[in-house]
């Protein structure tokens, strides 16, 4: 994860790091904060820990977004402080519904020049967002809105498992990692593990992205945690909760990053300090890591 981050991103990027509740890179967002970033544009439907993490480190100039909050436990403290004192620096907000920026990744992932939509009906967001705007229909008197593409300088996304070519196993709650892996310039995966080619092609449904759009590949075994790896292991909770009460003040939100990513050389350091027994409480069996037997032809 090292390398493919360092290689893959500038300061002032534009980078989307991809996930839906679940399979979220947690890992890679902390190597962005221990390589020190600045001035990054992070976009995503639903910044929570990982961009406030990345935020009080101060690796950020602007969010794109649809959604921001601990999840299940209330506001963002760092995201607050940046915005309301500007600290540790101000940032620039640009704010979406889920579907109005997942519709922009869209619109980036397939060449369309904007999207039509109807989303914003009735929403104070059109007034506060320039690149939300009304279109008449082509077709008649109506009226709709409008976003235009979004192609992030580089996209995070993760999923259960991939061959070594690239070609991605994922279950469960999808997101936007198809579209963010299609319409951005440069794609690191990581992935839970890395098996045989005969894995992948057992169950092609599970095939969400392919090998011809990832630039990096990387086996980052609870590269999710805190959020969750379904098939692999659950959400800690615990970690949601303590955040709230770390994140508190500033200087105990750099207490915790200097304890949990900077002190760390990498995931598998960050996974050893972890408790053997708060590991097993999450794990799930791993069910379907085996291949599938389609039978004979």
């Amino acid at each position: 994860m090292k390398q493919a981050i360092s290689t893959a991103i500038s300061d002032g990027d534009r980078v989307y790091l991809a996930g839906f509740t679940h399979l979220i890179p947690f890992a890679a967002g902390h190597e962005i904060i221990r390589q020190e970033y600045t001035d990054l544009e992070v976009v995503r439907a639903t910044p929570d820990l990982i961009y406030d993490q990345m935020i009080a480190a101060g690796c950020v100039g602007k969010v794109t977004f649809s959604w921001a909050g601990n999840p299940g436990v209330g506001s963002l403290r760092a995201f607050r402080r940046a915005i309301e004192d500007g600290v540790p620096n101000p940032i620039e907000l640009e704010e979406y519904t889920h579907f109005g920026l997942v519709m922009r990744l869209y619109a980036g992932a397939v060449g369309l020049p904007f999207v039509p939509l109807k989303t914003f009906s009735g929403s104070d967001l059109p007034a506060e967002n320039d690149n939300i705007r009304s279109v008449q229909s082509p077709f008649g008197d109506e009226e709709v809105y409008a976003v235009p593409p979004l192609n992030p300088d580089v996209a995070v996304v993760r999923g259960q498992r991939a061959d070594e070519n690239g070609n991605v196993h994922l279950w469960g709650i999808s997101g936007e990692h198809k579209e963010a892996a299609l319409a951005s310039d440069t794609v690191i995966l990581s992935v839970e593990e890395i098996v045989d080619e005969s894995v992948i092609r057992s169950d092609p449904n599970r095939t969400l992205v392919t090998a011809d759009d990832i630039d990096y590949i990387v086996e980052e075994p609870y590269g999710s945690h805190p959020s969750y790896a379904q098939g692999y292991y659950d959400r800690d909770n615990d970690a949601y909760l303590n955040w709230d009460e770390v994140s508190q003040t500033h200087e105990s939100t750099q207490e915790w990053l200097d304890e949990w990513v900077y002190s760390v050389a990498d995931r598998d350091e960050y996974i050893r300090k972890l408790s053997s027994d708060r590991l097993l409480d999450l794990q799930t069996g791993n069910a379907y890591s085996e291949p599938i037997n389609m039978g004979e032809n």
